[in-house]
C-alpha cells in the first residue's frame, strides 16, 4: 500500500509538473480566467480535472473551474456516475442533456464508426454553452501522443502537416480551446487514473467501435516506442521546431525570393591590382 502511494505521488507530481509547463508555455490560463472543463468520463478528462483543481488551488492567479458532461442519451449511459464523483471532490458541475445518440445513429450508416458525428455534434453544444454562459477558456484532455497520432492520420490520410493545437481559437473567433495535458504521456495518464482509481466510463455509442484508422496510428507509434525509446518525445520536440525553409509550403516560405537574399547577403569580390 505504501509503495502505491509512493507511486501515486510521484506520477501525480509529473503530472503537474508537465501540465504546468504546457499552461505557462501556450499562456493558457490568465487570472480571471472562467474555464470550462470537458469530462467525458474517460481516463483523460478525468484526469485532467483533478490536476487542474490542484493547480487551481496552488496558483498564483485565480481561476474558476466547471466541470461539464454531456449526457448524449446513449442506451445504459450510467448517468449518475459522474455527479456522484463531482460531488465527492466538491467542483461545480453541469450535466448537459441532449440526445445526439438518435442524430448520430440516424444519419450514420451501418458499419461505418460514428465518431465524427459523434464529436461535431457534441462541440458545437459545449462550445454553445461557454459563450452563453460567459466561460473564457474550453479544457479538452488531449495528451502529447492524441497529438503525434493526429499528426501522422493527417499526412497519411489528408495530405497535411497539421495536429492538434495545445491551443486554439475556434474557427467563429468566439471559443479559446486549450489542452492541458499537451506534454503528458498516455501511459502516464493510464497509470495515475489506476491509482485513483478514477471512475472511468467507456464511450458504447458503437459497441466500443474504434476508429480503425486511429488505431492502426497508435499501434505503429506503440511498437516504435517499444522498439525505440523516446522516438515518440523526438517527434513531439519536431512539431515545436519547424523550419519553413525546409519544407515546401510556399505560404509559409516565400522560396520566389530567395535570389533576392541571395544578393543582398553576397558579399562584393576583392579586387586585386596587379
Amino acid at each position: 500500500m505504501a509503495d502505491l502511494r509512493l507511486e501515486l505521488n510521484k506520477v501525480n507530481k509529473k503530472l503537474r509538473h508537465e501540465t504546468g509547463k504546457a499552461i505557462a508555455d501556450f499562456n493558457m490560463i490568465q487570472d480571471g480566467d472562467r474555464i470550462m472543463v470537458c469530462i467525458s468520463g474517460g481516463k483523460d478528462s478525468l484526469t485532467m480535472l483533478n490536476i487542474l483543481l490542484n493547480l487551481r488551488d496552488h496558483a498564483p492567479i485565480n481561476f474558476e473551474l466547471l466541470a461539464v458532461n454531456l449526457d448524449q442519451k446513449q442506451p445504459g449511459f450510467p448517468g449518475e456516475v459522474l455527479p456522484d464523483y463531482f460531488e465527492k471532490l466538491g467542483v461545480d458541475y453541469k450535466i448537459l442533456e441532449e440526445d445526439t445518440y438518435s442524430l448520430v445513429t440516424d444519419i450514420v450508416p451501418e458499419g461505418k464508426t460514428y465518431c465524427g458525428w459523434c464529436s461535431r455534434f457534441r462541440r458545437g453544444i459545449l462550445y454553445k454553452f461557454a459563450k452563453q454562459n460567459g466561460y473564457t477558456k474550453i479544457a479538452l484532455g488531449h495528451h502529447r501522443d492524441d497529438m503525434i497520432e493526429t499528426l501522422f492520420l493527417n499526412m497519411f490520410h489528408g495530405g497535411k502537416l497539421k495536429t492538434m493545437p495545445a491551443k486554439l481559437l475556434s474557427d467563429d473567433g468566439q471559443n479559446m480551446v486549450i489542452r492541458p495535458l499537451a506534454y503528458c504521456r498516455e501511459k502516464d495518464i493510464e497509470r495515475y487514473a489506476q491509482l485513483k482509481a478514477l471512475p472511468i466510463i467507456p464511450c458504447n455509442l458503437c459497441g466500443s467501435q474504434d476508429n480503425l484508422q486511429r488505431q492502426a496510428i497508435k499501434g505503429m507509434l506503440q511498437e516504435w516506442d517499444t522498439l525505440h525509446p523516446g522516438r515518440l518525445a523526438s517527434i513531439y520536440r519536431a512539431m515545436t521546431d519547424v523550419v519553413p525553409s525546409h519544407l515546401a509550403d510556399r505560404d509559409l516560405f516565400d522560396f520566389s525570393r530567395l535570389e533576392e537574399k541571395q544578393l543582398k547577403q553576397a558579399k562584393p569580390l576583392d579586387v586585386v591590382n596587379l
